[in-house]
């Protein structure tokens, strides 16, 4: 699984005109779900996002975590991320998981963030979205999870 994270001062996503999730000062995770994953990298790539330190102590130093700050999550499927763009000039989305999965693995990631934090709020899986945001910094990172069989964590 890999995700793109961004320090937001605000987030939020609408489907139809309606928001469906937003957050203030927190992260903005776009999230994709590749062929292999396994309920055991949405836990792993859960705790990076909320453990992640990307928030300024008081020396101004990137050194604090979401759960530090208690700031708001807002994840957001996007499976244009496991794209492969290594050659041509069109993506390949071999390397995505299929919908079915990456919706389940999705659901699951959901659930073991409402266990784990709070404020959470989610985009929609599969929905045509808007996303706006705030950027803090801008602070943006790309997190990967390793497969299984992967030395890479």
């Amino acid at each position: 699984m890999l995700t793109i994270i961004q320090r937001v001062s605000s987030a939020k996503v609408t489907v139809n005109h309606n928001i469906t999730g937003q957050i203030e000062q927190g992260i903005l995770a776009l999230v994709a779900v590749e062929k292999d994953d396994t309920e055991q990298e949405a836990r792993r790539l859960l705790e990076r996002i909320l453990n992640y330190r990307i928030f300024a102590d008081s020396d101004g130093k990137m050194n604090l975590s979401l759960r530090d700050i208690g700031g708001g999550l807002l994840l957001v499927p996007q499976f244009t991320l496991a794209a492969d763009t290594n050659t041509g000039n069109r993506p390949s989305f071999t390397p995505a998981a299929a919908p079915e999965k990456g919706r389940q693995l999705f659901e699951y990631l959901q659930t073991l963030a409402l266990k784990s934090h709070n404020p959470v709020a989610f985009g929609e899986f599969g929905a045509d979205m808007q996303v706006s945001l705030v950027n803090e910094g801008p602070v943006t990172f790309s997190l990967r999870v390793a497969q299984r069989g992967s030395s890479s964590t």
